[in-house]
């Protein structure tokens, strides 16, 4: 598998660490670096990388601001947080953006399977994050989705999805072809309004 790649991070360590380690990794070719959330806006319209792996804390702008940026400029963008911060307020609102993973450096092994893992469609958080993620989204409030005309099966791949697993997976657990579950996937999106399945996933567990 090809993943091009940018970095951005106010670290000129990190970075040029991460270069290294990943470019040395079959497949993984970094287009740019940068060191603040203007640098991953430049970076991502000059590039249009496959992921976007970015700290949050960086000064001019911050992670997150420019990861709303890019994501308005391309829904599909897969943007990676990567940031020594475990705070509940960062993790929400890189949710709530449309991220497609949040992992702590110090899982420095995890890099690159979260990567390959979010080029697959998967949604990745580390182990950290993953222990924090019912709790900070869970909403008390009973749930109907019957009165999103979201029928029995459709629900079936709602809790898949909220599961991490992708399209294949979901299609082999349900008895089902993989167009046929990502034709599921599309429908329940829009009768939900929602962008993509990160936000299906916090969906999910908020209602849950």
């Amino acid at each position: 598998m090809n993943i091009n790649i940018i970095i951005v991070d106010d670290d000129p360590i990190v970075v040029s660490s991460l270069k290294i380690i990943l470019e040395s990794t079959d497949g993984v070719h970094v287009l740019g670096t940068g060191k603040n959330g203007a640098d991953a806006i430049e970076l991502f319209k000059q590039h249009q990388p496959d992921v976007v792996l970015i700290d949050i804390q960086m000064p001019e702008m911050n992670g997150l601001e420019a990861a709303a940026q890019i994501l308005q400029l391309n829904r599909d963008a897969k943007i990676l947080f990567l940031t020594t911060f475990a705070d509940n307020e960062y993790i929400i609102k890189a949710l709530n953006i449309g991220a497609k993973g949040y992992i702590l450096k110090q899982d420095f092994d995890n890099i690159f399977p979260a990567l390959t893992a979010v080029m697959s469609g998967q949604s990745v958080f580390g182990s950290d994050i993953t222990s924090k993620l019912t709790s900070l989204v869970k909403d008390e409030e009973e749930f109907d989705y019957t009165d999103y005309h979201i029928t029995e099966k459709e629900q079936e791949i709602i809790l898949q999805v909220a599961k991490g697993f992708n399209n294949k997976e979901i299609a082999a657990k349900l008895h089902l072809s993989e167009g046929t579950v990502r034709n599921y996937l599309s429908t329940i999106l829009e009768k939900l309004d929602l962008r993509d399945r990160t936000q299906l996933a916090i969906f999910y567990y908020q209602r849950k």
